[in-house]
């Protein structure tokens, strides 16, 4: 009996133990983490603002914010362009970086260590780069215009006659290599047999990339999909950088008028308002998207 009671007093002092070296960490969360979220979630109810009569004192406004921002035209349409810049730029990530993982696996190393790290490079990048290098190209004067006059083409104002599809290409140039990356390992996994016998049975390469690699490699497309999107929804400086958010309000997304909101015209309140429905979307997104993960 002593024996048992001195194993279990093991037991619950290595318990203790463990917990108390996570100690630092769940502090750290709650400061860092949970703490800023509920200050958020408390402002977006308050009138704090920068200047003004508001900034004198902090008051508990209720649902002012919420109203106010359900009826301003411009919350929808920045809804709206956000929806289209996510759903852009997940399509062209995704489909991108799997072809480009498709090709890279039936390559010899050589050829894989070269394109590997150039496809590589436009993700490294700080946003800021990305944004001023696809300013550039996407320019009057910029790199594609060139090519057009080049080949005898006339030139295009592309950051102001399409703005949006401008910004998208620019986030999918810059955020395929993370899809590339991920579909690349989960496409090594697929058993190399099983396609030498749908090969052998006479599958041809579509029935083979239906029937053997999409269901094998499902689970890396559902997260690799939710991690795009969260990134996706809070991108800010790409497109402030290249169109800040015009012209006219054509590529203002959330995190722009946001932003304008809090620190342009100094309404933090409603601007933190704006912002929980930057939180609620993610969550809608990541509940569906963990729920596909887990079928």
């Amino acid at each position: 009996m002593r024996a048992v009671n001195a194993s279990g007093k093991d037991v619950l002092e290595d318990e203790v133990s463990k917990s108390v070296l996570l100690i630092p960490a769940v502090v750290m969360l709650a400061v860092f983490f949970v703490l800023p979220i509920l200050l958020t979630v408390y402002y977006s109810f308050t009138n704090l603002a920068l200047t003004g009569e508001n900034a004198k004192t902090l008051d508990f406004v209720g649902l002012k914010n919420y109203g106010k921002m359900f009826e301003d035209p411009s919350v929808k349409i920045s809804i709206l362009n956000t929806l289209i810049f996510l759903t852009g730029s997940l399509i062209g990530q995704q489909i991108l970086g799997f072809t480009l993982a498709s090709y890279m696996k039936n390559c010899n190393k050589i050829f894989r260590s070269f394109i590997g790290p150039c496809i590589l490079a436009g993700w490294v990048m700080p946003e800021i780069v990305v944004a001023l290098c696809c300013s550039t190209f996407f320019g009057d004067s910029g790199t594609l215009n060139v090519i057009l006059q080049t080949l005898h083409l006339k030139p295009v104002e592309w950051l102001y006659k399409f703005p949006m599809l401008t910004v998208v290409l620019s986030n999918i140039w810059h955020g395929t290599a993370f899809s590339m990356m991920n579909f690349q390992s989960a496409l090594d996994g697929v058993p190399n047999d099983i396609e030498d016998a749908a090969k052998v049975d006479g599958a041809n390469r579509y029935q083979k990339l239906i029937n053997i690699t999409l269901p094998n490699i499902k689970n890396t497309i559902a997260t690799n999909t939710m991690l795009n999107t969260l990134s996706t929804l809070g991108i800010f400086g790409l497109i402030y950088t290249m169109t800040g958010g015009g012209p006219g309000m054509k590529t203002l997304t959330l995190p722009i008028f946001m932003y304008k909101q809090a620190f342009v015209s100094y309404q933090l309140g409603y601007g933190t308002a704006i912002s929980m429905i930057l939180l609620v979307i993610g969550i809608v997104f990541g509940v569906i998207y963990t729920r596909l993960i887990k079928e």
